[in-house]
């Protein structure tokens, strides 16, 4: 078959576990150091997170393609000289001069990297044999979300050690051995690229609407949803993706087939990949500001903390891809959603007197509950395609998991925002002077104030006010978190409708 790769299994899985790492590593790492770029650049605070959202309007827009493109370039090519742009944007990164600069070589980064994470994964699926795949998709699992796990630490210590133009520069030297490795290691010998037409329309179509959704939604909170531009956009990107729905499904040659979606395990498997990325990208957006903004951690002490909690992934996820096929996958998926609910849980009722170990307790289960998803469920949603179909499908199955991310953390930004509002109105209403409780505490802080500060009393006050913003944003984040619990166990439904696995019956003659 065309799909068919050779060559040293060992060696495939080290390559393209690499490059995942790679690739997810620069996500996280770069959100650690958008302070000192900012500082770097003398950049206004509203305009720096175009650092993020200039990659992931560019990684949004490839990934759908990957499909089409691996059947026209092959596996190796593509994979290969995907890494090789990431791996030259990576150093022009590290090498810019202003915002503008960066902001589109992060680009130009995105282009190449949304092509990494689903390739490799349809490497792996391709290389090992259908009974092994609960390994490989262990395997992948692991170097996907060590990534996050060791970004944060990684990116704190580089910038503390020397600039924030390290955590780029870092992927030169790996980039350039994984592409190497990729051109030595993966054959693909029956490979014929495809003469399907390039089909321009849907490229086009995909490109505009998938680039406005996600200019949209990392922009929406901060432009204001009632913004005539977020309105605008909002409206294209609508109109250009329900066109190339229209269009894909109407097409004998679509760049992203979407009728993949016609299996019913590999849809109800991407519903829960969606829920899966809305939970955990907005789950980790949510507790990382909470610890910033309540528990007062810095970025290196953040990292410490995901890297205490998170390291037991490096345990889980080989285990579950050990016995995936010997348990039904439906019942390890459920047991994962039901675990993460229970973190997302306890998240929504941390305080600000938590210590250390309080902190770390849902991070902790949250990876155990992640590894009983991402290993079953990667395979649920791919093995039972046709292999011409697999590369296709796995670019959508992230790309759904990055949607669920950005639709995810947008809105629970918005309700954020809105929940503390509210809470500080009503915390104001119940503080007034009149009260005897406020009455003494005010007294208590003027004492302590009297010969420190000119004005004791509007001291006291300033305290106060600051200490009702403090609960309003506490409560505002635990019903966050809770509403985070109520979207993932919609999880549990979908897994009713994924089909029982079939048995693997090796062909005759293989043994």
């Amino acid at each position: 078959m065309a799909e068919e790769i050779r060559g040293s299994k060992v060696l495939i899985t080290i390559t393209v576990m690499f490059a995942a790492l790679m690739a997810v590593l620069d996500i996280s790492i770069v959100n650690v150091a958008l302070t000192d770029i900012r500082a770097s650049f003398g950049t206004p605070i509203d305009q720096i997170a175009w650092v993020s959202t200039g990659y992931m309007m560019a990684n949004i827009v490839v990934i759908p393609m990957t499909g089409w493109l691996q059947r026209k370039f092959g596996y190796r090519r593509y994979f290969a000289v995907s890494i090789l742009i990431f791996t030259g944007a990576s150093a022009l990164c590290g090498a810019a001069w202003n915002l503008p600069s960066l902001v589109m070589f992060r680009v130009l980064q995105g282009l190449g990297g949304g092509a990494v994470i689903p390739t490799s994964q349809a490497i792996l699926f391709a290389r090992y044999p259908r009974e092994e795949h609960g390994m490989a998709g262990a395997m992948f699992g692991l170097g996907a979300v060590t990534g996050p796990l060791l970004g944060p630490t990684l990116g704190g210590y580089l910038i503390d050690r020397f600039s924030w133009h390290w955590i780029f520069l870092i992927n030169v030297p790996v980039g350039l051995l994984v592409a190497f490795m990729s051109f030595r290691v993966i054959e693909q010998p029956a490979f014929k690229p495809t003469r399907e037409p390039i089909d321009f329309w849907g490229i086009g179509l995909l490109a505009v609407g998938m680039a406005t959704l996600q200019y949209v939604l990392e922009e929406g909170n901060r432009e204001g949803w009632d913004s005539p531009l977020i309105i605008c956009l909002g409206t294209v990107s609508g109109i250009a993706l329900i066109t190339f729905v229209v269009h894909e499904l109407e097409s004998d040659h679509p760049v992203v087939d979407l009728r993949v979606f016609k299996n019913r395990s590999y849809s109800a498997a991407t519903g829960i990949n969606f829920l899966t990325g809305t939970a955990l990208f907005s789950s980790t957006f949510l507790f990382s500001l909470y610890c910033g903004a309540v528990m007062h951690y810095s970025a290196l002490d953040i990292g410490i903390l995901f890297l205490k909690g998170s390291f037991i992934q490096l345990l889980v996820f080989p285990l579950v891809g050990k016995f995936n096929g010997k348990i039904d996958q439906r019942l390890m998926i459920g047991f994962g959603v039901a675990v993460m609910c229970l973190s997302i849980w306890f998240n929504a009722h941390l305080t600000d007197a938590a210590d250390q170990a309080t902190m770390i307790q849902p991070i902790f289960i949250r990876s155990l509950g992640l590894g009983f998803i991402f290993v079953p469920l990667s395979v649920v949603a791919l093995s039972d395609l046709p292999p011409n179909q697999r590369g296709n499908a796995a670019g959508l199955f992230n790309l759904t998991r990055e949607l669920g991310g950005s639709i995810g953390t947008a809105f629970m930004s918005f309700q954020l925002d809105r929940l503390t509002k509210g809470y500080y109105s009503y915390l104001a209403e119940k503080v007034n002077v009149y009260d005897a409780t406020t009455l003494d505490q005010l007294q208590a802080m003027r004492g302590a104030l009297n010969g420190r500060v000119s004005d004791p009393g509007a001291a006291a006050q300033l305290i106060l006010s600051g200490r009702i913003s403090m609960q309003a944003l506490i409560r505002a984040f635990n019903d966050d978190f809770m509403q985070l619990v109520f979207i993932f166990f919609l999880g549990i439904f979908l897994t009713l409708l994924i089909k029982k696995a079939r048995p693997f019956t090796a062909p005759a003659g293989v043994h």
